[in-house]
């Protein structure tokens, strides 16, 4: 599945160059720049290495992860920021936002609010997030109250559930509630799904540090996300600049060089793994002599589901899954030990696919 993220953030917060670092890109980080810059990124698994290694196999293939720059600021805060048609939709469009948040101190890069916070401009996003959302309730409620009086008796109670829906959104908002944290239930969400809210997307705030603000990064992190993680929403921090210059490094150069950062892990690798927890994702692994490979899935996919990824005949003539878990095929070796210890399996139709599950399907079109 394809996995699209959009990228805004503050002016000044350094939005181009995280992305730079997502993508390997050498995207200019001037500060006029409004177009917007496309990149993939190769979700790192080394689990899918692990087997190619094992199985010999050709090639190794990864997930990816489609990054958008969308030039897009938040200028002055929450005034004079104002979402254009296009981009409104392009964000729209997205699986997900990561919104950049500036943390790093730079007097030749001056803040547009004179001072680095990152709770106001977290706030401050989730606030021009809300602003748009109300803007598009606002102007669909105008046409409800229009069409509810000429509407036919059998069409009201449509119209009138929409309009009680809306109404319940937007006092939600109003109140500094994202879509995304609001109770909504299975019948409410499927009628608001083709407006493609902005505060009901996961979102993940990149907290873009300078190299003297590592030591204090896990407890930068911990601090934000008390007072604005949820289940959609998380707060990770990223040295920026460091980033970039490490992505485009051998693997042997960018492990010294993590080293001597203390960098436990490449931001990318921590961002793809927050994304993928954010969007409830998970991988399955296949694996043989032409390539050992990485299916990215939504979690509680099952089976024949699962093998529709690959190609769609597979789903269609599905008949079974042999299955065992990627743990358990390096603890044992390969297939033979698994089967010998009993973990290699054959699942149905109703099998739920696990991520790390290592599977074979059979099918019959």
């Amino acid at each position: 599945m394809s996995l699209d993220i959009g990228i805004i953030g503050l002016e000044m917060s350094g939005r181009t160059t995280i992305f730079n670092c997502l993508t390997s890109a050498e995207v200019g980080t001037g500060r006029s720049r409004q177009e917007e810059n496309i990149g993939i990124a190769r979700v790192p698994d080394a689990r899918v290495d692990r087997l190619r290694e094992m199985f010999k196999s050709r090639k190794a293939v990864y997930g990816e992860v489609k990054y958008v720059d969308l030039g897009a600021s938040l200028k002055n805060a929450a005034r004079d920021f104002n979402l254009s048609g296009k981009l409104l939709s392009e964000l729209g469009a997205t699986d997900a936002l990561l919104c950049v948040v500036r943390a790093f101190t730079d007097e030749s890069v001056p803040h547009p609010q004179g001072s680095i916070d990152p709770a106001r401009d977290i706030e401050a996003m989730e606030l021009e997030l809300a602003f748009s959302d109300m803007a598009i309730i606002e102007r669909r409620l105008e046409r409800l109250a229009s069409q509810l009086k000429g509407a036919k008796a059998a069409d009201r109670p449509a119209l009138e559930g929409e309009a009680v829906i809306l109404g319940k959104i937007k006092t939600g908002l109003e109140e500094g509630v994202p879509l995304r944290r609001q109770p909504l239930d299975g019948e409410e969400l499927k009628k608001i799904s083709s407006y493609q809210f902005l505060s009901a997307k996961p979102m993940l705030t990149v907290l873009n540090i300078g190299e003297e603000e590592l030591g204090q990064a896990k407890q930068m992190e911990e601090s934000l996300n008390l007072r604005f993680g949820d289940e959609g929403h998380r707060v990770v921090a990223l040295a920026g600049k460091l980033e970039m210059e490490l992505a485009g490094l051998d693997d042997e150069s960018k492990q010294a060089f993590l080293d001597d950062f203390q960098i436990e892990e490449p931001g990318l690798s921590k961002v793809i793994r927050t994304s993928f927890d954010l969007l409830g994702l998970i991988s399955f692994l296949t694996t043989g002599e032409d390539e050992s490979r990485a299916w990215p899935i939504p979690r509680n996919t099952p089976a024949p589901q699962a093998a529709g990824r690959i190609h769609s005949d597979i789903e269609r003539g599905f008949i079974r899954a042999e299955v065992v878990h990627y743990d358990d095929l390096v603890r044992l070796g390969g297939y033979a030990g698994a089967r010998k210890e009993g973990v290699f399996r054959v699942e149905g139709k109703n099998y739920i696919v696990e991520d790390g599950d290592v599977i074979n399907f059979l099918f019959n079109v």
